[in-house]
């Protein structure tokens, strides 16, 4: 039997983690030798994303299939922490290739939702000011409504509720066509106007102003 064969086991043998210890040289006594810091991961180390790339990005992805205003757009890059500077240089460039429009933006949206949805001209400048539109674009663009046009889909919006109207006395009838005309948007002087006349149409009364 060799020397060797003779010799005790070490302290770890069996024990891997003290097998670490000690092949590291660490202890937990005084004078301790500090065990080398792990090497660095290089394939986690991967610069840092443009921040004009990633807010372009942003941008193109926002105005994918839908129109924005320049406000909703400036909100979401906020909301992305993009900075101001580079949100607002963007901002300005989209502008000036057409992609960010607030006047067509205000076009469409009335085109879409004042023969949609019949809404007045009152209602879609509340709708244009929370997208953001400026006043005096909004004033621009609602003033191209036609008031024979506002008029007609206030006629089509009581003529499609007086069909659930039929069980109601005619006083009932008046107080919520004009109730419903006037939340969307229109003055109490056309709602009664439009409301008598389509009663009338239909064999009814309704009452005064």
């Amino acid at each position: 039997m060799t020397f060797e064969e003779n010799r005790p086991p070490p302290d770890w043998a069996g024990d891997v983690s003290v097998g670490v210890d000690a092949w590291t040289r660490r202890t937990s006594g005084p004078g301790a030798t500090p065990a080398a810091p792990p090497p660095e991961d290089t394939k986690a180390q991967v610069p840092d994303a443009d921040p004009e790339a990633v807010a372009r990005k942003i941008l193109l992805d926002q105005l994918t299939g839908q129109a924005r205003t320049r406000k909703e757009l400036a909100d979401k890059l906020a909301a992305k922490n993009v900075p101001t500077e580079i949100a607002t240089r963007l901002l300005d460039r989209f502008e000036e290739v057409g992609l960010v429009d607030d006047e067509a933006f205000a076009r469409a949206w009335i085109a879409s939702r004042q023969p949609g949805k019949g809404l007045a001209t009152r209602a879609l400048a509340q709708e244009l000011r929370r997208k953001g539109v400026d006043d005096e674009i909004a004033r621009e663009a609602l003033a191209e409504i036609d008031p024979d046009d506002e008029e007609a889909a206030a006629r089509a919006l009581v003529r499609r509720k007086l069909r659930s109207l039929e069980r109601f006395d005619d006083t009932v009838a008046t107080r919520r066509l004009v109730g419903m005309l006037a939340r969307k948007g229109y003055g109490s002087g056309l709602a009664f106007a439009v409301v008598r006349d389509e009663l009338s149409n239909a064999g009814r009364e309704g009452l005064d102003d």
